[in-house]
């Protein structure tokens, strides 16, 4: 066979890994569930697979979870598995005495091992995540972490890789980050992941860009990411791209690459991810959004991803709001369907699960489907992450926040002459629950401060005043129940909720319009602090939650 002959079979065989990629990456993503690989760090009494696997994994059979996502990245250059590139963390010290790694690596096997073969056998997808720039290292023991133990060879060996020092701390925290502007560090990354698509039979990779920011010198410093940093991080999107589908090639089966990144094309060009040159070039097969803060409506970022036929995949990660109500009551059962709800009437083509571990819990079997979460309760919130973090990673990102912010966190003073509009996505049937044998109760929930009353405020639900409001009673007992919350319990101790009965006909699914309006010569002082909505199902006799 001529070279030219070879050329033409090695790009048809190339081109047909693509068109298999392509297939794979449409396939059906109902739950995706994120593993951060701390089963086999902490909570391991015995090195068994069986063991292992009861912790997070063996849970997941017989629900809505049809992909597993495997992390065994800690601190950039130690990993959980077998390695040659970087160093597999096997510390035992602190928080990690019952870690198993080095038990498994004696027995010739390793935690993502144990995971690709149960996936294998139970028909799931799995992928291998990275965490590009994991910082738990600069994180001080009076919060529960061995920084110590944590500090990987590959940065006590190249301190001038990192963006400070302990005594140097660069303007965008935290300085054991790594500098993607050195080719070593790239280098390094690429080397990881070419290792793993060599040696494990994983459907995909996940690149997560969300632990931590910042990537770049230009970012730690308080700017933004230039040309030359984009150009540099999307060199290594496209090697790492290029390694995989010749690997997928050998193998005969495409490896998947997944991103999670912000939900902003600005918030990433800023911080040197230029997301859309990666789709257009077809670098990437999966987009999945937000973590610690989310910029836009889900709508945003189907509507991107689609435009280049790339699936979206909305991350529900765990809420860190600051108010201890606020965030209980969004991470209740309740609020997950909420969320899930809203995600799914987005477009988005699955729901990707972070930072939530209980494969006991419910929501399992019921937020990977919109029939499964149309009659259960739901809460609806103005937005369930906080906006805290936005400037932590990026100096100036809130420029880029485009959704709500209403929250005990940025609350709404009312002031005479100046109605305060809020829009809360809802996404409820309550004919379909009636066709299926179930009533539908729905609760409109406004919080305000002590200085409240009843009599102040008017509120508008889609230009219809309610009526009828009045301090709310079990309802909110009841989640706070659920959410495991006693009051008080924060600053707002005082604060009150007014409730309101809202008919099923007055809500639209979709965006709902919400607006309050200080009566003439009522309290001054009053402050709104957050909204929600909650439904509630009934069976026909009355009793409960129905399904």
């Amino acid at each position: 066979m001529s070279w030219q002959e070879e050329q033409a079979v090695s790009q048809q065989k190339l081109d047909s890994i693509k068109q298999a990629r392509y297939k794979a990456a449409k396939r059906q993503r109902r739950i995706t569930f994120n593993n951060d690989g701390n089963d086999v760090t902490h909570f391991l009494d015995e090195a068994t697979p069986e063991a292992m696997l009861q912790i997070r994994t063996a849970g997941l059979l017989d629900t809505q979870v049809d992909t597993i996502v495997y992390n065994t990245g800690y601190c950039f250059g130690h990993v959980l598995h077998r390695t040659k590139v970087g160093a597999s963390f096997t510390c035992k010290e602190a928080e990690f005495a019952n870690n198993k790694v080095a038990d498994f690596i004696k027995q010739d096997t390793d935690a993502l091992q144990i995971v690709v073969k149960f996936c294998r056998e139970n028909n799931i997808e799995v992928r291998w995540s990275m965490r590009m720039n994991d910082i738990h290292d600069a994180i001080p023991p009076s919060k529960g972490f061995s920084p110590v133990c944590l500090f990987p060879p590959f940065k006590k060996d190249h301190p001038e890789l990192l963006m400070g020092s302990i005594d140097n701390e660069p303007v965008i925290p935290y300085w054991t980050s790594v500098d993607y502007g050195h080719h070593q560090v790239r280098d390094m990354v690429f080397k990881l992941n070419r290792e793993v698509c060599e040696n494990y039979d994983v459907d995909g990779i996940d690149l997560d860009f969300f632990r931590h920011m910042p990537y770049f010198k230009s970012v730690a410093m308080g700017g933004s990411a230039t040309q030359q940093d984009l150009d540099k991080m999307t060199n290594l999107i496209h090697r790492i791209r290029k390694m995989a589908d010749k690997v997928g090639q050998k193998r005969g089966r495409p490896i998947l690459i997944a991103v999670r990144v912000p939900d902003s094309v600005g918030y990433c060009k800023a911080s040197g991810f230029d997301i859309v040159r990666w789709m257009e070039e077809d670098l990437i097969d999966m987009l999945v959004v937000t973590g610690y803060f989310r910029l836009n409506s889900w709508e945003t970022s189907v509507e991107l991803g689609h435009k280049y036929g790339i699936p979206v995949y909305s991350c529900l990660s765990d809420v860190r709001q600051s108010d201890k109500e606020a965030a209980s009551i969004r991470n209740t059962i309740e609020g997950l369907r909420g969320r899930a709800a809203v995600a799914w009437n987005s477009g988005a083509d699955g729901i990707y699960m972070f930072n939530f571990w209980d494969t006991t819990n419910p929501i399992w079997k019921e937020i990977g489907e919109q029939r499964t979460l149309a009659t259960v309760n739901k809460v609806y919130t103005t937005g369930a992450r906080s906006h805290r973090p936005v400037n932590r990673f990026l100096a100036r990102g809130d420029r880029f926040i485009n959704t709500p912010a209403l929250s005990p966190e940025k609350p709404e003073k009312l002031i005479q002459g100046k109605p305060v509009k809020v829009e809360l996505n809802v996404v409820e049937d309550a004919k379909e629950a009636m066709g299926r044998g179930a009533s539908s109760q729905f609760k409109l929930m406004l919080r305000f401060n002590k200085q409240s009353g009843l009599q102040d405020v008017t509120v508008k639900l889609n230009k219809k005043t309610l009526t009828d409001g009045s301090k709310a009673g079990e309802w909110i007992k009841e989640l706070n129940s659920i959410a495991e919350i006693t009051p008080p319990n924060n600053d707002l101790e005082s604060s009150v909720w007014i409730e309101y009965a809202v008919k099923p006909d007055l809500l639209k699914k979709g965006a709902n319009s919400i607006a309050l309006e200080l009566k003439s010569g009522g309290e001054t002082k009053m402050v709104l602090l957050d909204i929600i909505l909650r439904s509630r199902y009934l069976r026909s006799d009355g009793s409960g939650e129905w399904k």
